[in-house]
Parts: C-alpha cells; sequence; structure tokens
C-alpha cells in the first residue's frame, strides 16, 4: 500500500512539475514574442540618455538618410529628367537585362558572332532601352516626391540641406549659429560634423545615423538638424517608458527561463523512474513512436510554430502555443528515456529498417536454396567490388544502370504504345532524360495529342450539328405554331377589331420568320465559303462614321454614347464592302440588343503595321457568365435565354464573313466587359 502511494505521489510530482515546465516554457515564449511585436530594444536598459539610445538614432537616421538622399542625388524633379541622376551602373543593368531578354529572343543568332548579335541587339532595343532608362527617371521622380512628402510628415524637428543651388528646408533658418541655439543639434559641413550634446558623439548607434552624411560632397553639400525643446519633452518620456517596460519583459524572460530549466532539469532527472534509486527505465504508448519519427515531427511542430508567430497567428498565438508545447516536450522526454535506457539508436525506422535486411539476408544464406544464394552472390558481389574498387567497378556499374535505364525506357514506350493502340488516347508515355527514347517518347505524345485534338473537334462538330438543328427546329418552330394558331383563329373570328389584331400578329411572326431563315441562309453560305467575294480597297474610318450616323436614331433611343478613335492618316483596308459592313452591322446590333443602357461604346481602330485592328468595347447588360466558345456558337446569346429578338446567329455570321475576307474575328470577355476584335489586310498608302 506505501509502495502505490509513493508510486502516485511521484507520478503526481512529475506532472505537476511537467505543468510549471510548460508554463514556464509559454511564459519565456511570450516573452520574447512581446519584446519582438512591440519592437522593444534590450539595449536600451543599459543605456542612461536619450540621446544614447537607438529610438533617437533611428528618428536621426530617418530625416537624415531622406535629406542626404534629396541633396545628394535627386536635388530637383529637372535634374532627375535630365538624366543625371541614372548611374552607369543603373543604365549597365537596364542593357544587360534587355540583352538577356533579346538573348532568349528568335533575334538572337547563334551562328553569328557575339559582337555581331550585339550590334543587331543595339539597332533593334534602341528604343527599348531608352523607354526602359525613361521607366527608371520616371520611378526617380515617384521617389523624390515620396522623399519630399515624407519630409512634409517631421514636427518638431528643424532641417536645412544644401548643396550651394538646391535647397530643402521646412523653417526659415539657414544658418549654423541659428540652428546651435537649439537644446539639441547636428550640423555636417565641411567634412565636420558638430553634434551636442554629447552624448550624441558616444552612442553606439553615430556611424548608424551618420554614414549616409559621408556620401555626399562635404565642400559643397551642408546639412543643419536640431530638435525643438517640445520634440525632446515628448521623445525623452517615451523613451523612458520604453525602457522601463523593456526591463519588464527582460525580468519575466529571466524568472520565466530560470523556471523552465530548473523544471526541465529536474523532469530530465526523474523521467522514466519512480524514484531516484530505480535502475529501471518504465515505457508509455507515446514511447513506441520511433526515435527518428519523433525527431522529425519535434522539429516539424517548432518550424509550424515559429511560422504561425512569424507569419500568420501572432494575434491568436496562445491557442496554439501551449498544445503544441507539450506534445513538443513529452517527444523530447521520450528522447530522454531512451538516451537513459542506451536505445536512442536502436529504437530507430532506420536502424530496424536496416536490421530486418541484414535478418533477411543471413537467413537466406543460413536457410535458402541454391539458386537463391547464387543469385544473392551475382547481386551481391559487384557490389563488394564496388566497396573495394573505384575505377572499373563503377564504370562497370554506370554502364549496367544505363543500359537497364535505356531497357526500362524501351518497355515503358512499348507498354505505351500498346495502350494507345487500343483506344486509350489519353495514355502519356513518360520517359526521364533527353536521348532518343525521350524524343520518341515525345513525338508519339504529339502524335497522340493530335488524334485526341481530333476526336475531340469531330465530337464537337457532331455535337454543334445536333444542336444546330434544335436550336433551329425550336427557333422556326415558335413562330411557325404562332402562324398556325392565329391563322385557326382568323377562320373563326368575326369581330374586324380582333381579326386586325390576329393579322398584325402573323405579319410579326411571319418576318420574325423570314429573318430566321434569311440569317440561317446566310449562316450557312458564309461558313460554306459559296458566299462571292470581290476584295477591294476600303476606307474603313469612313464605313464606320457613315453607319454610326446611319444608326443616329437607334443610338438616341438606346441612350448609348459610341466613342470612336482612330488614327490621324487615313487607314485602307482590303476586304469586300458590302460583306464587312454586314459584320458590322451584326456588331452593331448586338450591342444595341445587350449592352447596358446609358453607358459608353468604345470603337477603336489601330494600324498594326500589315493588319488594321477594329475594336468594339462595350458593358454587357446581362451578366456574361458563359465562355468566349459558347458565345461564337450559332443560336447562343448573351444572357443565356431565347426571349430576345435575335437569332443567335450574328456573331457566328459575322466571324464567317470576316474569314473569307481573309480576316481574323475574336472576341474577349472580361467580368461585363465585351470586346469584338475585326483584324483585316491593310493596304498601303499610295
Amino acid at each position: 500500500m506505501r509502495k502505490w502511494r509513493n508510486i502516485s505521489h511521484a507520478l503526481i510530482t512529475k506532472v505537476g512539475v511537467f505543468l510549471i515546465a510548460i508554463v514556464c516554457l509559454t511564459g519565456t515564449a511570450k516573452a520574447i514574442i512581446n519584446m519582438e511585436f512591440n519592437e522593444v530594444h534590450l539595449s536600451s536598459i543599459y543605456q542612461d540618455n536619450y540621446f544614447e539610445s537607438r529610438a533617437f538614432a533611428n528618428e536621426s537616421y530617418s530625416l537624415i538618410a531622406t535629406v542626404a538622399q534629396l541633396i545628394g542625388k535627386y536635388k530637383s524633379e529637372e535634374h532627375i529628367l535630365s538624366g543625371k541622376t541614372l548611374t552607369e551602373e543603373d543604365i549597365r543593368e537596364i542593357e544587360e537585362n534587355l540583352y538577356n531578354d533579346f538573348r532568349n529572343s528568335y533575334r538572337y543568332n547563334p551562328n553569328l558572332s557575339e559582337v555581331e548579335n550585339k550590334r543587331i541587339y543595339q539597332e533593334k532595343y534602341a528604343d527599348a532601352i531608352n523607354s526602359k532608362k525613361e521607366e527608371s527617371i520616371k520611378e526617380q521622380v515617384r521617389e523624390f516626391y515620396r522623399l519630399l512628402s515624407t519630409l512634409e510628415a517631421y514636427e518638431g524637428i528643424v532641417f536645412y540641406a544644401s548643396d550651394g543651388e538646391y535647397v530643402f528646408s521646412n523653417s526659415k533658418l539657414n544658418k549654423k549659429e541659428q540652428f546651435e541655439s537649439f537644446g539639441a543639434y547636428m550640423l555636417f559641413e565641411d567634412y565636420q560634423q558638430k553634434l551636442y550634446p554629447n552624448e550624441v558623439k558616444e552612442s553606439q548607434y553615430l556611424d548608424y545615423f551618420t554614414h549616409e552624411v559621408e556620401k555626399l560632397n562635404p565642400q559643397t553639400d551642408v546639412i543643419y538638424v536640431a530638435f525643438k525643446e517640445s520634440f525632446l519633452q515628448q521623445k525623452m518620456p517615451e523613451w523612458e517608458k520604453d525602457k522601463a517596460i523593456a526591463k519588464s519583459f527582460l525580468n519575466e524572460f529571466i524568472v520565466f527561463l530560470a523556471g523552465f530549466i530548473l523544471s526541465f532539469v529536474y523532469l530530465i532527472m526523474v523521467i522514466g523512474r519512480t524514484s531516484f534509486k530505480e535502475k529501471e527505465i518504465h515505457f508509455h504508448v507515446i514511447d513506441k513512436l520511433y526515435n527518428d519519427l519523433n525527431i522529425v515531427i519535434v522539429v516539424c511542430l517548432i518550424s509550424m510554430w515559429i511560422a504561425m508567430i512569424v507569419e500568420v497567428l501572432h494575434d491568436m498565438y496562445m491557442l496554439l502555443t501551449i498544445p503544441i508545447f507539450i506534445i513538443a516536450l513529452l517527444m523530447i522526454l521520450s528522447l530522454v528515456k531512451h538516451i537513459k535506457n542506451i536505445s536512442l539508436f536502436k529504437h530507430t525506422l532506420i536502424y530496424q529498417i536496416l536490421k530486418k535486411v541484414f535478418l533477411s539476408v543471413k537467413n537466406v544464406f543460413d536457410n535458402g536454396s541454391m539458386g537463391v544464394k547464387i543469385v544473392m552472390l551475382v547481386i551481391g558481389y559487384p557490389l563488394v567490388v564496388a566497396a573495394t574498387f573505384f575505377v572499373f567497378p563503377i564504370t562497370m556499374g554506370l554502364a549496367a544502370w544505363f543500359a537497364m535505364r535505356k531497357v526500362k525506357s524501351f518497355n515503358r514506350i512499348k507498354e505505351g504504345v500498346e495502350q494507345i493502340k487500343n483506344g486509350d488516347l489519353h495514355h502519356r508515355i513518360e520517359v526521364d532524360g533527353k536521348g532518343e527514347f525521350s524524343q520518341l517518347a515525345a513525338n508519339i505524345n504529339s502524335i497522340t495529342d493530335g488524334l485526341k485534338k481530333s476526336v475531340d473537334s469531330e465530337i464537337k462538330s457532331e455535337r454543334l450539328k445536333t444542336e444546330l438543328i434544335t436550336n433551329v427546329s425550336h427557333d422556326i418552330r415558335t413562330p411557325l405554331t404562332s402562324i398556325i394558331t392565329y391563322v385557326d383563329l382568323l377562320k373563326i373570328e368575326n369581330d374586324p377589331e380582333m381579326i386586325a389584331e390576329y393579322v398584325d400578329v402573323l405579319d410579326q411572326k411571319s418576318k420574325r420568320l423570314k429573318l430566321l431563315t434569311d440569317d440561317l441562309f446566310e449562316a450557312a453560305k458564309a461558313s460554306s465559303g459559296s458566299m462571292p467575294v470581290q476584295l477591294e480597297r476600303i476606307d474603313i474610318v469612313s464605313l464606320l462614321t457613315q453607319g454610326i450616323g446611319e444608326m443616329g436614331e437607334k443610338i438616341e433611343a438606346s441612350l448609348l454614347e459610341f466613342k470612336l478613335a482612330y488614327p490621324t492618316e487615313k487607314v485602307y483596308v482590303k476586304a469586300d464592302g458590302k460583306l464587312l459592313w454586314r459584320s458590322i452591322e451584326n456588331l452593331f446590333s448586338n450591342i444595341f440588343k445587350y449592352a447596358q443602357p446609358a453607358s459608353r461604346v468604345y470603337i477603336d481602330v489601330e494600324d498594326l503595321g500589315n493588319e488594321i485592328l477594329v475594336t468594339f468595347k462595350n458593358i454587357s447588360a446581362y451578366e456574361l457568365n458563359i465562355s468566349v466558345d459558347e458565345l461564337m456558337e450559332r443560336f447562343k446569346r448573351g444572357d443565356e435565354s431565347r426571349s430576345s429578338q435575335g437569332t443567335g446567329l450574328g456573331l457566328s455570321i459575322a466571324e464567317s464573313l470576316i474569314h473569307i475576307q481573309h480576316g481574323k474575328f475574336l472576341i474577349q470577355v472580361d467580368g461585363d466587359l465585351f470586346k469584338a476584335m475585326i483584324y483585316l489586310p491593310k493596304i498601303q498608302n499610295d
């Protein structure tokens, strides 16, 4: 009974000390984190004066570094724009970056000498170099004004800086004697620096906030800085307060660290035993985990905790810190048990694997058949030779490895071809390396991709045909059904007013049916390529201007505002006037139907050299929740409904008409922005 009482007492003591260790470890971590997040500098504890502190050095450095950059480098916007602030190093970096781009482009000819390639680079990239220089200068201008705005934020600090031509100051003071009247100042002039009070000179951070001045020209550049009494009266109490906080955090850290060390040492001494006299080590469930896995988990937990504190949950770290520390400390104590038991290495996964391999080999040689022994000797002999000789055996091993790798690659290609032959077009043949087999596998994969694309294209074509038949039947049947219905009503109706109303509906539905059949016929002709095309020289801007003018009433009714942008010089395209206008008219019709009312429509004409690009941009009134490919399908509408009066053939007809004029028709969707682009061959001006 006394024995169990002693065991229970020892267990309670261990648990209590373990909890104390966790509390102390958590407190130590909390003290370190608080010092880091509150930017507490322990060095301030050993400093007696504010002017020796890092806080004063930071205040001084921020101002002096800013002023030194302005007076020593940027000076003014005009100075920057003149290019004088671009150093040879900046220009060399720009040119090297662009030359690397040139080396990776198609313009680089490896058959030419480096000198010839550099000459080509200088010709082709001259504008790009100048553009990069201008970008760098603009960035320096932005930095210049950012530094100026930084200076405007300083209150309580008076400064004056000049290089003899440019002056930066926040007061009317410009004489050294005027700055010397303040209670604290720093004067840099004519190879000399005058600092007051003397504690500033004794600061260990003196070089930290004065080294920027050493980059200036001492013969022309001067910097005067003085600190107002109101500024010092505000900063000194703040520094004293931060110093007291730093002392508090340091004391907290020392107390918790000492508590953790004492409790951890005690746990190391008693872990695994019920008393100090007992020699046997007792293991529990957690101790069955392999030691190498134990170490990996502890390292991962600590790394995860550090990452959590630094990057993610530094405001909520206490929620996960205690569980992580408990698990990590338990695993560390488990390692201590195995150290005491002299089983630290034996109880590892690596050791157990090596042991089982050794025992298996030993068992084969002790009890296995002669054939198995011969096989193992054949395998083991080269290993023994490789362990004793270093030239010929290694070469043999590499040759054998290379041969086996090639055989393996060949077998993989053979199996892959067999799978592809059996219809698995999604199968990829993966072969490592860059040799012939790798190239052969890549070629077979390319053939497979081509077959897959062909099959997918055929499937898509069949699907589109089915959808076309379905949609045509639906769109034609709707007005046709209405016509049949109203004809039947006319047969039995005697009221003249109702007859007139029915006739009006019949007129609308018949026109709708005619529109559908006409558009369908036109789409079929355009896509088949049987439509006659007469290419001629067309002034695209005049065509667009005339079209916008003719649609004035529709534009006013839709409340849309059209913005046309085009080059100053006339541009001509090679196209069929009627077919081109039909394509543009379809786009206008699409805009009137689906554009957001009272919004702007942008039409841009761009000269791309050999092509003319006409871009139509508008904001859709409907959510464009379908892909570009779907929008180009026939009978597809942007609102995903069939309630509008369009036929759904507009974009398809426009694409086909532009295609037979040797142009390109593309559309893009970005949120609610709809963009249609027409590329047409350009005719050069005479």
